[in-house]
């Protein structure tokens, strides 16, 4: 092997990257890594670590293997290291190619010009591809993402399991395998898969000092989402959630409120997915909406929001999804919306899998769930779970360092929770032993016959929740730990042994309480702003009618032609001041807005300026409603003179629902033509009647008096379908 003891790596990296230092522990690594040596690599997201494989690739003998869960993180690393060095220089093959670009990607790594080769693990198992890397000359093989290895990893892929196997006929060759997350029974689950318990091992703190953490409750989460990134305006920022159904939701939500948002995710075809991501790197769209595919590897160092719609599946998974803001150092704040319904929904999902399967998923959840409901630093939690110490009381970037709740002294209750996994033989997991401490009955509970231990229902004067952070503090303290090859089981330590014989005080801080809002609907309630509260602003109401009266005139027309009561009411609350705003505003539409609106939202302005009226900042949530279709549908249909009974018919609806359509549309400012319809069922004199009197009598659209000023030989459907001509021909 040749010897690589005594060169310059930093002549390597300025040419190559063009940096002129090494960040952290890369060069150590690399130098692992030119050795010869098994290395394993455990560096937070936005620690470089692809750099410590792709640099040695440029400098040793051979094509080194880079092994990769998807499609789009090597099309992304392979452009960039074009990017870099020459065409050619970095290649990925896998099923998105077709066959001569994959015979292209073969000459070039048999000429020997191709110094990295991207595969999928899924590829390594196709017999020509094993067959093809048994003829060329192996430098090193780089196992990226690494966590999927394990069955205890946030994103387990069984087929990486097959990795070792599949090497062993390719050629043996030393591994690099790097991870941003993972715990301590991770790791070691990784390096005995891969059979390289006798790596170099190389830990990078998980402390990102630049992220601020926050939980919220799911409780008008859109609303709260479209407030967060109209104040981060222009920043970028990436929204994540489960269901590909919710990404297209809340994609089409943002931008119906004027944010630059596209979605990703696995279901839509891979042109437009891979467009979407371009569009997000080349700063095109401001926020991506997306499942938790997105981002592996994504190499944007700018973001600078991450918000999880719903609470990740582990906590591992939340602190890489989480990574992916400020990765340059600069701000990056980390959001994320819980609701106990969100964690059963993910338990069902987990129904029909292995049980072994249905433990380990259980178990990560518990985990997610206790870091959201607690009070104690998120900082010091996550590092933590990740076996890393955080020597810092106080972070002072999380919501809860910032927003500390009280806090009390808790030994007499530490040694409740020890003295009970003492007594049980350190053989049960945390939902157990808070069951014996509030005294709860269930099969487990009976069947070891724990209801007759004289510890049992000690503390049922406390609920569930405070004897979980009572626990949780005790893992914080090291007194209690998990057996997590027995998925979770608690056990006293020496120092908790050590504390049951020698008690002092120790401050507790009890969990959060999140309130449940059920939130899965995209229909928003427009947010109302103001002194009022949702109440009428009457002294605003008043010089708006005004406005209306002295307008109507002017035009000769009615006043609600121009806005009809509701729409001025609304007004009042949401306080528009531009016609964009204006058009939020109940019963206006683009047309309406633009015809009548300017001298309203004029008069609004200098109302709002003169009183010193703080409106909503969050302005109105404009929603996707499912109602809308409906609507262009009817419209395309009347524009065709499509039977009315037909549209009914089309859309199970009865008449008088179609007329209320209708009034809706013509009411919000849309111009339709309807004379087809009424010359069917309306004889001309019955029309011009009823329309003469709108135009010269009616003092309001009240349906109520125009009937009874009609008179009982019109119809109340005659009468609203010459109103709905009236409005559409006068008003719009």
């Amino acid at each position: 092997m040749k010897n690589y003891a005594d060169i310059s790596l930093n002549e390597y990296l300025k040419k190559y990257f063009g940096f002129d230092s090494f960040k952290g522990n890369q060069e150590v690594i690399i130098r692992s890594v030119l050795s010869g040596e098994n290395t394993f690599v455990l560096m937070p997201t936005g620690g470089g670590k692809s750099l410590c494989y792709q640099l040695p690739a440029l400098i040793s003998d051979g094509t080194a293997i880079v092994i990769s869960p998807l499609i789009a993180l090597m099309k992304n690393q392979v452009d960039a290291m074009r990017s870099f060095t020459e065409e050619g220089v970095a290649h990925f093959m896998n099923s998105s190619l077709n066959k001569a670009q994959i015979i292209k990607v073969k000459e070039d790594v048999v000429s020997g010009r191709t110094k990295m080769l991207y595969v999928a693990p899924e590829s390594l198992t196709k017999d020509e591809n094993v067959a093809f890397l048994k003829q060329i000359k192996i430098s090193f093989y780089a196992i990226d993402e690494a966590h999927c290895i394990s069955e205890w990893g946030h994103d387990f892929r069984p087929e990486y399991r097959r990795i070792r196997s599949i090497m062993s006929q390719t050629g043996e060759g030393a591994i690099i395998a790097l991870t941003a997350t993972a715990t301590p029974k991770v790791q070691h689950d990784i390096q005995k898969n891969l059979d390289m318990l006798d790596a170099n091992v190389f830990k990078s703190s998980f402390n990102r000092a630049n992220l601020y953490y926050e939980i919220r409750p799911k409780v008008n989460t859109i609303k709260e989402i479209i407030k967060f990134i109209k104040t981060n305006e222009g920043k970028s920022g990436i929204i994540y959630c489960l269901s590909r159904k919710k990404v297209e939701e809340i994609a089409d939500v943002l931008k119906v409120n004027g944010i630059k948002a596209l979605p990703y995710h696995a279901g839509m075809d891979s042109a437009t997915r891979s467009e979407n991501q371009d569009r997000f790197l080349m700063e095109d769209v401001d926020v991506i909406v997306a499942t938790i595919a997105f981002g592996m590897g994504i190499d944007k160092p700018d973001v600078r929001f991450v918000i999880h719609y719903n609470i990740p599946k582990s906590l591992e998974g939340y602190y890489q999804e989480t990574g992916r803001a400020g990765r340059d150092g600069g701000e990056g704040q980390c959001l994320m919306f819980y609701s106990h319904k969100d964690i059963q929904k993910l338990e069902k999902f987990m129904q029909g899998k292995p049980i072994s399967e249905q433990e380990i998923g259980k178990q990560l959840l518990l985990e997610t769930s206790a870091f959201a409901e607690s009070s104690i630093c998120r900082r010091k939690l996550l590092l933590h779970y990740f076996g890393e110490e955080y020597l810092e009381e106080n972070c002072e970037n999380c919501d809860n360092c910032l927003n500390p709740k009280v806090q009390f002294e808790g030994s007499e209750y530490l040694l409740l929770v020890l003295e009970v996994v003492d007594t049980v033989n350190e053989r049960f997991k945390i939902d157990h032993t808070v069951n014996i401490l509030t005294g709860t009955i269930n099969s487990m509970i009976k069947s070891y016959e724990h209801d007759e231990l004289e510890l049992f229902g000690i503390g049922r004067d406390k609920p569930p929740r405070f004897w979980n952070s009572i626990i949780r503090k005790a893992l914080i303290e090291e007194f209690l730990d998990k057996d997590i090859e027995n998925y979770g089981l608690l056990y006293l330590t020496a120092k908790g042994r050590e504390y049951m014989e020698n008690p002092y005080p120790v401050e507790v801080t009890q969990d959060r309480e999140y309130e449940e809002g059920e939130d899965d609907s995209m229909a928003i309630t427009p947010i109302s702003g103001g002194k009022g509260s949702g109440a009428c602003d009457e002294e605003l109401l008043a010089m708006l009618k005004q406005e209306r009266t002295s307008l109507a005139k002017k035009l000769n027309q009615p006043p609600f032609i121009i806005f009809q009561d509701p729409s001025l009411e609304d007004m009042t609350i949401q306080y528009p001041v531009t016609l964009d705003e204006l058009k939020n505003c109940q019963g206006v539409g683009e047309g309406k807005a633009r015809k009548y609106g300017k001298t309203f939202v004029d008069l609004i302005k200098s109302y709002v300026d003169e009183k010193e009226i703080v409106r909503a900042q969050d302005m109105v949530v404009k929603s996707v409603v499912n109602k809308s279709g409906i609507k262009v549908f009817i419209i395309q249909s009347i524009d065709k003179k499509i039977d009315f009974k037909d549209i009914c018919q089309a859309k199970n609806m009865d008449a008088d629902a179609l007329l209320y359509e209708l009034e809706s549309i013509v009411n919000s400012g849309t111009k339709i033509n309807i004379d087809y319809h009424i010359n069917q069922v309306l004889d001309e004199d019955k029309r011009d009647e009823i329309f003469e009197y709108f135009r010269s009598e009616a003092e309001t659209e009240s349906l109520d008096e125009a009937v009874e000023a009609l008179g009982s030989e019109y119809t109340e459907e005659e009468i609203r379908l010459v109103r709905i001509k009236f409005i559409s021909d006068l008003g719009n």
